[in-house]
C-alpha cells in the first residue's frame, strides 16, 4: 500500500446545498486527512486549465457556467490509496450510474451537476494540488 495526495474539489451545487461537511465527514470516516483545505472563486481560465480536455466539446459552455456559479471548496486528501479510494468513494461521473452509498449517488442530480471532482491518477493529482495550491 501507498500513501498518496489527491485534490477533491467540493463542486459549487455541493457548497450552495451545504454538503461539504457531510462529504468531509465521509473522507474523515474512511481514515483520510485532509491536509490541506480552501474555498475559491475560479475563474474561466483556471476552469479552461482544469478542463483543457473538454473546451472543444459542446456541453463546455453549460460546464464554464456551472463551475462559474459560485465557490469551490478545494481539499488535499492523504491516505493509503487515496487516489483510487475516493474515486470509489465519489462514484462514477456519470450519476445516473453512480451507486446509493458513494458521494455522486447520494448527492448529484444530473451529468453537470455532480457535486465532486477527485484527480484520477498520480500525475493529474500532482498537476491539479499545485493548480489549486501552488
Amino acid at each position: 500500500m501507498t500513501v498518496q495526495q489527491t485534490y477533491i474539489m467540493l463542486k459549487p451545487d455541493a457548497v450552495e446545498r451545504r454538503l461539504v461537511g457531510e462529504i468531509i465527514s465521509r473522507i474523515e470516516d474512511k481514515g483520510y486527512s485532509i491536509i490541506q483545505a480552501k474555498l475559491m472563486t475560479l475563474t474561466k481560465d483556471v476552469i479552461a486549465d482544469h478542463y483543457a480536455h473538454l473546451t472543444d466539446q459542446p456541453f463546455y459552455p453549460k460546464l464554464e457556467n456551472y463551475m462559474l456559479s459560485g465557490p469551490v471548496f478545494g481539499l488535499v486528501v492523504e491516505g493509503e490509496e487515496a487516489i483510487q479510494g475516493m474515486r470509489s468513494m465519489m462514484g462514477p461521473t456519470n450519476v445516473f450510474d453512480a451507486n446509493p452509498g458513494t458521494i455522486r449517488g447520494d448527492f448529484a442530480t444530473d451529468l453537470t451537476y455532480n457535486v465532486i471532482h477527485g484527480s484520477d491518477s498520480l500525475e493529474s493529482a500532482y498537476i491539479e494540488i499545485r493548480r489549486f495550491f501552488g
